[in-house]
């Protein structure tokens, strides 16, 4: 193996942790502002499906970002994403770019990678010993 592609295997279980956090930061966001309009301005009321949303999007994305029962928690965030996908977006058009669905599909396909290979050596469930 060539030392690139040593140094990249070295890399590969560490980046899968960066992604992991960095996309739970970002999906956090979503959830902060539906339930507390932070950053942005949010919904000026929410119904029970909008904060069941946002209470899994921010304590969710906790759990991911803090890597922490990463694999379930994953998995349940893939599902709300494909349940907001379908109801809110598909509705509007075939296409995500122009139903405005790009990042739910995303976020959908990203958790459930993270439900199948985990979330890197950084994180609570690797200091436990979990699977990576």
């Amino acid at each position: 193996m060539s030392n690139l592609g040593t140094t990249l295997s070295t890399w590969t279980p560490r980046l899968l942790s960066v992604l992991r956090i960095v996309s739970a930061f970002l999906f956090m966001q979503h959830g902060s502002q539906k339930l507390f309009s932070f950053p942005l301005p949010g919904p000026q009321s929410l119904s029970t499906m909008m904060l069941t949303a946002g209470i899994l999007e921010l304590f969710g994305g906790l759990l991911l970002l803090l890597g922490l029962f990463t694999r379930p928690v994953a998995f349940l965030l893939s599902g709300q994403m494909a349940v907001a996908y379908f109801m809110s977006h598909a509705p509007n058009g075939f296409w995500p770019i122009v139903n405005r669905g790009e990042l739910a599909a995303l976020y959908c396909f990203l958790f459930l990678y993270f439900a199948a290979a985990g979330g890197g050596p950084w994180g609570v469930d690797g200091l436990r010993g979990g699977r990576r």
